[in-house]
C-alpha cells in the first residue's frame, strides 16, 4: 500500500495528461459529462411528449393535426441535426472545462496559506502542501506517522465518522487546531475506487493557527482585575511593645513598605483600616509577586523602631472570578486561610484552587482573653437554641479530640441539652481513656454513638460541633455536617484548601497547642459555672499532655493556664499518666527507629517504624519521631510507619523547619512544627525518597535553610 501511496498519490492535485494519474477528485469531469448527457435525454423525452400530443389532437381537430405535425417534424429534424453536429464538440468543451477547473482547484489548494495533508488510516501522510511542509519542516516524500512530527496526533484521536475533528496542538512555540476528517475512497468514484482494495478511507487535515488568538486572549486575562487583602497579623502586640513617640513612625514606616511594594508593579493600595488595606492590581503583576514568593512577607519583618516583636502580614488574593466581588470574597477567604494557618504567609484563593506562600515562622500566641470569651459566649447562645448537640472529632480519635469533645459535652450538659459524642472506632490511643467512662451511671448509654446512631437521632434544631479538625472529609461522620444548620468548629490545626463550609461559629487558633486548651479557655468563660467531672478534666489534661509531649513541645502560657484550670477541676497528674504508660513491645519498636534512623543532609533524621505486632503502632511512629529530635543537630525527623495497607509519615521539628509545608507537598497537613501525611499504593523505600525529594524540592527554593 506505501508503494501505491508513493506511485500513484506522490501529488494527488499536480495537473497531470495521464488520466491514470490525476488527483482525487479526477472523478468530477466524468460527473460533470453524466450530466451533459442527461441534458440531451431531456430534449428527446420532450420531443416524444410533443408527438404524442399531436396524436391526441388527431381526434379533435384533424385541421390542427396536420399544422401541429409540421411543428413537431420541423423540431425533430432541428435537434436532430444540432445533437449530431454538436454533441461531440459540446462534450469537449464542458470535459476541458471541468479539467481546467480540476487543475486550478488543485493548484489553489497547493498554493493556499493553510497547511493541509492528507493521512492514510494509520497516520502516514500521502500528500501535504507546501504550507504544511513549512510547518512541519518536511518535504512531501516524507511518509512517516504523523505522530513522530506532531506527538498529539496519534490514532486514537483520528475521526472515527464522517464528522469533523478538532484537537489543539502546539509546534513551535505557535498554537494549531488540527481539523480533521474522514473520507470514503470509495465515494470518490472514477480512478480512485482501486483505492479502496488497500485503504478504506484516507483523513484530510488542515492545521489553523490560533496563534494570534491565543496571545491576545492571554493578553486579555494578564489585565484582568486581582484583588488583594494585606493583614499586620500582630498589630495590637507590636504596638504595645514601641515606646509612645514612636508608634507613629512604626505604622508610618509599615504603610511605606507596602505601599512601595505595590506602587512597583502599578498597583493601588488603600489602606481601609488601621492594620488592614485592600489592594487593586492585575493578574500580570500579581504573577511578579508570585515570581519574588512574596518578599514583603520578610522586608516587613525588618521595620524595627525598638520594637521587641517582629511585624508579620497576612496577605489574601482573589482572581479568576465570573465578577470583581466574586474576587473580592476571593480575597476575603484566601486572608483568612493565611489567618488560620497562623499568619506571616500569602494565599491565592481560584475559583477551584488555593496556593500557598510562605508560612515559615511559628505564630505568635496572643495573651489576649478577648477573643475567648466572645466565642464562649456565642457558643453559648448557640447551644442554648438547640434541641440536641452531637460532638465529633477526626476520624481514628485521639486524647486530644476526645478531652475537647468531653469537654463541649459537659457544656452542653449544663445549658440542659441533649449531648451526644460521635466515635466509630475506639483506637488503642482511646482505649484507656474511654474506661472512665465505662459503665459510668453519670453517663447514659448514648453518651457515645456512631455516626449511623447520629444521622438516625439528628433533628432539624440540631446542633454539630466539631473539635480538633476543620476538614469535612476527615470528620467522624461528614454527611452530619449536610443535615444540620448550626456548626460550630474549634480546632488548633492551620487551616488548609479543604474547609468546613458555612460554619455558624469558627474558632481556629494555630498558635494553641490542642483543642483541649481551647475548650478549657471556653469552658472558663461560658458563664454558666461549669464544673466538670473528674474523669472529665482527667480527659482534657490528658489530652494537653499528648499534644504537648509532657508540655516540651507547643507549650505556651494558655497551655498552662488551662492545665492549671483543668487541675483544680479534679484532673489527677498521676492518675493521666498511668493511662498513657505503654507496653514493653511499643517501647522496643519506638527505640529500634530511633537507633536505626539516617541522617539526610546533616539536618533531617529519617526512619521507618515496623508496627508487626503493636497495638497502635502510627502512635508509636509519632513518638519516634518526638525522640529524634533530641539528637544533637537534628532540625526535622519523619518517622514512615507502615499499617493497613498505607504508610503513615509522622513529621516533627522544634523551630527552624516548617514540617507542615513539607507535609503539604505530599498531601497532608498539620502544624508548623508537628505534621502528617500518608501514602497508598507505595513501598517503604519509595516513600522515603520521597520524602527526600520533598526535602531537596524544598532547600532549593528556599523553604528550608540548610
Amino acid at each position: 500500500m506505501q508503494k501505491k501511496y508513493e506511485s500513484d498519490l506522490q501529488d494527488p492535485f499536480a495537473p497531470d495528461t495521464e488520466p491514470d494519474k490525476q488527483a482525487v477528485p479526477h472523478a468530477a469531469p466524468k460527473r460533470r459529462k453524466s450530466r451533459v448527457a442527461g441534458f440531451f435525454r431531456i430534449s428527446i423525452i420532450l420531443g416524444i411528449i410533443l408527438w404524442v400530443t399531436d396524436f391526441l389532437i388527431f381526434f379533435l381537430d384533424p385541421r390542427a393535426f396536420a399544422a401541429v405535425t409540421i411543428d413537431c417534424l420541423i423540431y425533430t429534424c432541428v435537434m436532430a441535426a444540432a445533437f449530431i453536429s454538436s454533441r461531440a464538440i459540446y462534450m469537449r468543451e464542458m470535459t476541458a472545462f471541468a479539467e481546467e477547473f480540476q487543475s486550478l482547484e488543485g493548484q489553489l489548494l497547493r498554493e493556499q496559506d493553510m497547511p493541509y495533508a492528507l493521512l492514510d488510516e494509520g497516520g502516514h501522510f500521502i500528500w501535504m502542501n507546501p504550507a504544511f511542509e513549512k510547518v512541519v519542516h518536511r518535504d512531501r516524500s516524507y511518509r512517516r506517522p504523523i505522530s513522530t512530527l506532531i506527538p498529539a496526533l496519534t490514532r486514537d484521536v483520528f475521526p472515527t465518522d464522517d464528522k469533523q475533528v478538532k484537537v489543539p496542538v502546539e509546534m513551535v512555540g505557535n498554537s494549531y487546531s488540527a481539523q480533521m476528517r474522514r473520507i470514503q475512497v470509495s465515494h470518490l468514484g472514477g480512478d480512485y475506487e482501486s483505492l479502496g482494495e488497500t485503504s478504506g478511507s484516507i483523513i484530510s487535515l488542515n492545521l489553523v493557527d490560533n496563534t494570534a488568538m491565543r496571545l491576545a486572549i492571554r493578553e486579555v486575562d494578564d489585565q484582568s482585575l486581582a484583588v488583594g487583602l494585606f493583614y499586620i497579623d500582630n498589630y495590637d502586640e507590636v504596638i504595645d511593645t514601641v515606646e509612645e513617640v514612636r508608634k507613629a513612625l512604626l505604622i508610618a514606616l509599615i504603610d511605606r513598605k507596602v505601599n512601595q511594594y505595590i506602587s512597583a508593579i502599578d498597583g493601588l493600595c488603600s489602606k481601609i483600616e488601621k492594620d488592614k488595606y485592600l489592594i487593586i492590581l492585575r493578574k500580570k503583576s500579581l504573577q511578579v509577586l508570585q515570581d519574588g514568593h512574596f518578599d514583603i512577607l520578610d522586608d516587613v519583618k525588618k521595620v524595627s523602631v525598638g520594637n521587641e516583636m517582629a511585624v508579620t502580614l497576612s496577605l489574601g488574593f482573589g482572581l479568576d472570578g465570573l465578577a470583581y466581588t466574586q474576587n473580592y470574597e476571593f480575597a476575603r477567604n484566601a486572608v483568612d486561610l493565611a489567618l488560620g494557618r497562623g499568619g506571616d504567609q500569602a494565599v491565592i484563593k481560584y475559583p477551584d484552587n488555593v496556593v500557598y506562600y510562605g508560612g515559615k515562622t511559628r505564630q505568635v500566641e496572643k495573651n489576649t482573653r478577648v477573643k475567648a470569651r466572645v466565642k464562649a459566649q456565642a457558643l453559648k447562645e448557640i447551644i442554648r437554641v438547640r434541641d440536641a448537640v452531637f460532638i465529633m472529632g477526626h476520624k481514628m480519635g485521639d486524647p486530644d479530640s476526645f478531652g475537647a469533645a468531653v469537654g463541649i459535652y459537659r457544656i452542653a450538659k449544663t445549658l440542659g441539652k441533649k449531648a451526644h459524642i460521635i466515635i466509630n472506632e475506639r483506637t488503642i490511643s482511646l482505649e484507656q481513656i474511654l474506661r472512665l467512662f465505662d459503665n459510668n451511671p453519670e453517663y447514659g448509654k448514648d453518651f457515645i454513638i456512631n455516626s449511623q446512631q447520629a444521622l438516625e437521632m439528628v433533628t432539624d434544631n440540631a446542633c454539630v460541633v466539631v473539635v480538633d479538625v476543620n476538614t469535612p472529609g476527615r470528620t467522624e461522620c461528614p454527611e452530619l455536617l449536610t443535615r444540620c444548620k448550626s456548626i460550630v468548629v474549634l480546632d488548633h490545626h492551620r487551616a488548609g484548601k479543604d474547609i468546613i463550609e458555612g460554619a455558624t461559629l469558627s474558632y481556629v487558633e494555630g498558635y494553641a497547642s490542642s483543642a483541649c486548651e481551647m475548650v478549657a479557655e471556653v469552658v472558663q468563660y461560658t458563664g454558666e459555672s461549669i464544673r466538670l467531672r473528674p474523669e472529665e478534666a482527667d480527659a482534657m489534661y490528658g489530652g494537653i499532655v499528648v499534644d504537648t509531649d509532657g508540655f516540651v513541645n507547643r507549650a505556651g502560657v494558655k497551655t498552662f493556664e488551662a492545665a492549671a484550670f483543668l487541675r483544680r477541676s479534679g484532673a489527677d497528674v498521676v492518675r493521666v499518666r498511668k493511662l498513657f504508660r505503654e507496653e514493653a513491645a511499643d517501647y522496643k519498636a519506638r527505640a529500634n527507629a530511633v537507633s536505626q534512623a539516617e541522617i539526610y543532609r546533616d539536618y533531617f533524621a529519617i526512619s521507618t517504624c515496623w508496627g508487626d505486632g503493636l497495638r497502635s503502632p502510627t502512635v508509636i511512629g509519632a513518638q519516634a519521631a518526638n525522640e529524634l529530635l533530641n539528637i544533637d543537630g537534628v532540625k526535622a525527623s519523619f518517622v514512615l510507619t507502615p499499617y493497613n495497607g498505607q504508610i503513615f509519615i509522622s513529621a516533627r521539628s522544634i523551630d527552624e523547619v516548617n514540617v507542615q509545608l513539607a507535609m503539604e507537598h505530599m498531601g497532608g497537613g498539620g502544624h508548623i512544627n508537628m505534621a502528617g501525611s500518608q501514602m497508598e499504593n507505595a513501598t517503604v523505600d519509595e516513600a522515603i525518597q520521597a520524602v527526600k525529594r520533598v526535602i531537596d524540592q524544598m532547600i532549593e527554593e528556599g523553604e528550608i535553610d540548610a
